[in-house]
């Protein structure tokens, strides 16, 4: 199966994030896209004209996030297991980005070895601190 087409704007700006965390890859089951961390995905992420659509586990902050009209329980099961899926407005705010940002190190740390998570975590607090 080929690779989807490259990335602009904001979802390869959510892509480059997902990638920065410890041991991550990129897969394309069914021609979207996953991050994985070891072989487990944090996020699925699909991309079509500049909409985009995400997937992560949000153990912690999934109802709040369920709350938004953009987003709903991942469907195949995956929403009982704390997966929300978001379909974000096309103009995203740098106070949304920041949020979606923080979805997926919070889904990074659910699904990632505690070790690898607890390392990502601490690097993005000692960024935190130098902004």
């Amino acid at each position: 199966m080929s690779k989807p087409k490259s990335l602009e704007g904001f979802p390869a700006e959510l892509r480059d994030h997902a990638l920065a965390f410890p041991e991550t890859t990129e897969d394309f089951p069914w021609g979207e896209r996953a991050f994985k961390v070891r072989g487990k995905a944090f996020v699925f992420m699909g991309s079509d004209d500049g909409a985009i659509s995400f997937s992560v586990k949000l153990p912690k902050t999934g109802t709040q996030a369920l709350a938004l009209p953009f987003a709903e329980p991942t469907h195949y099961g995956l929403g009982k297991h704390g997966w929300v899926t978001v379909r974000p407005p096309r103009r995203i705010s740098r106070a949304l980005k920041q949020q979606i940002f923080d979805w997926v190190a919070e889904s990074y740390g659910a699904v990632a070895p505690a070790k690898l998570a607890k390392a990502a975590t601490a690097a993005r607090t000692s960024s935190a601190r130098r902004n």
